[in-house]
């Protein structure tokens, strides 16, 4: 997380160097402040994330103080009430909103709420 370095130098260098990180190819960018460490693909040639978005997105949430459940499809599957594996990353939020995007290429975070409690 960006908040880890904040010890370490003024907001210009910080940011400096999270760039030159990431055009390195040795982090990629999660989202606003979040980074995750970086390894080069042998398929595409780019930068991607060392551990899957799902994994990731469990550590910001951790990080950033949010109570968040894997989905209703992935504790389906994990249960073993379905034998279709979950696509999406999705996460149950309980009735809390969230407007924090996480994406890593063209994958998304998404987020289940219940409002009606």
């Amino acid at each position: 997380m960006r908040s880890d370095f904040t010890l370490m130098g003024s907001q210009s260098q910080i940011s400096r160097l999270l760039a030159d990180f990431v055009s390195e190819g040795r982090l990629v960018r999660l989202g606003y402040g979040i980074f995750a460490k970086a390894r080069i693909s042998s398929i595409s040639g780019k930068a991607v994330p060392r551990e899957p978005l799902e994994v990731l997105a469990q550590e910001a949430f951790r990080r950033l103080m949010i109570e968040a459940k894997p989905g209703k499809a992935q504790k389906e599957y994990a249960s073993g009430q379905s034998t279709q594996v979950p696509v999406q990353a999705v996460f149950d939020t309980g009735q809390r909103r969230i407007s924090r995007k996480l994406t890593v290429g063209n994958r998304k975070v998404r987020y289940e709420n219940d409002y009606s409690a």
